[in-house]
């Protein structure tokens, strides 16, 4: 049944977790997918005041998705202005750095070790001939460009992900997007769209992939990707003449901050295969029906993924990978935020700098 299977796999991979201002709920699920490429991180402690949540939708492979969600939240982390508080700056560098840290000879061990049996073991091997020693290793500030090998010349994957992820401070949410996936607010229980899905018919991306040299066929660009933007895919990134911004296929993530309230109730990260199903408002008024008879987050994620399959591939959606994540605010946490940062000593790494500040605020009316 090509990229399909003669019965869809249902079994789910589930958690839940949660600390002093959230929990949440996540779950996957294969379908009728001949292959998982779905991948996601929950981070609910990146740092004493910092959440982190993102789902990676594959294409091509499973390989780009499973880096980011290994690393992406990392480099969130590790980037200097995310401790001054620009989570904005921080993050839309992270996604850029997805693509640096996939090529070369370090790049592609990674992959192989994330990829089938064979490169996993081939990717271990030559981890142990090629690797930096860990002397040589505290001498370099990033010794992924400095790996040799004989896959030194590796010039990305022809895979990719999409990536959206939500990073909540204090109460400060931030949401990052490049892709199809999607994050939606509930605001007294209405839906409110944090992220645009990057389709190539979208004048600002269209205007972007012609002057690079690409084109558009059938609603894919060059013919094969239904994507704009999307995290590795490096075959459409090799205008050495343009920065990563303005390549065919970017992986600058659209950036939204908003201020949280005490009207807001959860927050769901979902690839498309749950989108493709259920439009914003269809899944909120979903997910606050059946949050009045379970509480545990994660069942009720897994009722939106079989409410979203589909009975065969004959009626074609509901026939994707499905990889979602519910976030549901503590309201009591939520309504003494403000007071809490102005009474306690707010460490380093939580710092709050309006100042630096370069996202666009969305307010929601």
């Amino acid at each position: 049944m090509g990229i399909y299977l003669s019965n869809p796999k249902t079994e789910k991979s589930s958690e839940d977790g949660e600390n002093r201002w959230l929990r949440y709920g996540l779950s996957s699920m294969q379908g009728w997918r001949a292959t998982m490429e779905d991948a996601h991180a929950a981070v609910p402690d990146l740092d004493s005041c910092t959440s982190f949540f993102g789902v990676y939708d594959g294409h091509g492979g499973k390989v780009v998705a499973k880096f980011c969600a290994k690393y992406l939240h990392q480099q969130v982390k590790k980037n200097e202005t995310c401790a001054a508080g620009d989570l904005g700056s921080s993050v839309q560098k992270a996604f850029f750095r997805m693509d640096e840290m996939m090529r070369g000879q370090r790049g592609w061990r990674e992959l192989a070790v994330l990829g089938d049996r064979l490169n996993k073991f081939t990717g271990m091997i030559e981890g142990l001939i090629w690797s930096p020693k860990s002397s040589d290793a505290n001498d370099l500030a990033d010794d992924w460009a400095f790996e040799e090998g004989p896959h030194s010349d590796f010039t990305g994957p022809t895979s990719g992900c999409t990536a959206c992820v939500a990073i909540i401070r204090n109460n400060k949410l931030v949401v990052a997007n490049a892709g199809d996936s999607r994050c939606v607010l509930s605001r007294k229980g209405q839906a409110h769209s944090l992220s645009r899905d990057h389709k190539p018919d979208l004048e600002a991306e269209k205007d972007r992939i012609l002057k690079a040299g690409g084109f558009i066929h059938a609603g894919r660009v060059n013919g094969s990707l239904n994507l704009a933007r999307a995290i590795g895919d490096m075959e459409f990134k090799q205008n050495k003449f343009l920065p990563a911004e303005k390549q065919i296929i970017t992986a600058n993530p659209d950036v939204t901050t908003v201020e949280l309230c005490d009207d807001d109730e959860f927050i769901v990260i979902a690839c498309d295969g749950i989108w493709d199903c259920m439009s914003n408002q269809q899944l909120v008024d979903f997910i606050h029906e059946q949050l009045k008879s379970e509480s545990k987050l994660s069942v009720v994620v897994e009722r939106v993924l079989d409410r979203c399959l589909a009975p065969s591939t004959a009626v074609g959606e509901g026939c994707d990978n499905m990889t979602m994540i519910l976030v549901q605010f503590k309201k009591d946490i939520q309504s003494n935020s403000s007071l809490d940062e102005q009474t306690s000593t707010v460490a380093t790494t939580c710092a709050e700098s309006d100042s630096t500040e370069s996202m666009q605020k969305d307010e929601l009316s």
